[in-house]
Order: C-alpha cells, then structure tokens, then sequence
C-alpha cells in the first residue's frame, strides 16, 4: 500500500510539472491564460466496516483549471490590434462557428472584414442608417473604404 501512495505522487507531481511546462512555453503567447494544477487526497475503501477514520491512499490531479486574470496590455503598430482591460473576449465567427478570444491582433482581408490570425471575422454589434446600434443583432466587422473626412470618436 505504501508503494501505490509514492506512486501516486510521483504521478501526481508529474502533472503538475506538465501544468507548469506548459504555461512556462506559452509565457509569450498572446491571449495564453495559465492554468493551475489542483491536487486531492484519495482515501482507501474502509476495511471491515471500520470507514469512521479512513485511511489516505495518496493523491491525484483532480482538475486543471484555467486563470482569468489580467495579463498586460502591450503597444503595437497595427492600428487594428485591440485589447480587453477586465473581463470579456472578442468574439469571432468561422462561417457561422462562434469562436471566443483575448488574443487582440486583428488585420483585414481581402473583402475588407476585420479577422484575427485564423481567419475568423471579429463580430460587432450591427449599425443601423441612421448611426444607432441595434441592439442584439451580432455582425461581421467590416471596414470601410470609402472616402470620407476624419472624425474623431467620441464614446465607446
């Protein structure tokens, strides 16, 4: 029985470490979130009907979960990158197929849509004639090309 508890954390520990590899590979990539190895006692199947004070019989890795912290915000010169300072995602759509993101770095194709490094087009709150949003419905992002005078924004 003691051989199986040293096991068990010797696995134990190497998930851990693969947790930890991973986020360490991932440190430059944008958008990356690190994840967090959470570990939990396994008790042995109480003998004879004695299971008032169980016995340990190791650990295992009971989950990995994701941390949604703030990571910092970087100056680019793409006048399109874009980042999210608290909570949320960008949302993007593969023909229909909605995908979630914080990864911010967005250019153009060749239809004029704003698209992250996938291809997916970025989706935006769809403007009306008259300049208001209408509320609910969801779009493709597209810029426009048509000639016309700077103008500063004045919300967001």
């Amino acid at each position: 029985m003691s051989f199986n508890i040293g096991l068990s954390g010797i696995q134990a520990a190497s998930s851990g470490l693969n947790v930890t590899g991973n986020n360490i590979a991932n440190a430059g990539t944008v958008g990356f979130k690190q994840s967090r190895a959470e570990f939990a006692d396994v008790y042995a199947a109480s003998v004879r009907g004695s299971g008032s004070n169980p016995q340990g019989s190791g650990v295992l890795l009971s989950d990995v979960s994701q941390m949604f912290k703030q990571g910092n915000i970087d100056s680019t010169n793409s006048v399109l990158d874009l980042a999210i300072n608290g909570n949320g995602f960008f949302v993007t759509s593969n023909n229909g197929a909605i995908s979630y993101t914080r990864a911010g770095y967005f250019n153009t194709d060749k239809q004029d849509f704003i698209v992250d490094n996938n291809g997916y087009r970025l989706q935006g709150y769809a403007v009306g004639p008259n300049g208001q949003l209408q509320n609910g419905v969801v779009t493709d992002l597209k810029v426009e090309r048509a000639n016309q005078a700077p103008q500063a924004t004045s919300s967001i």
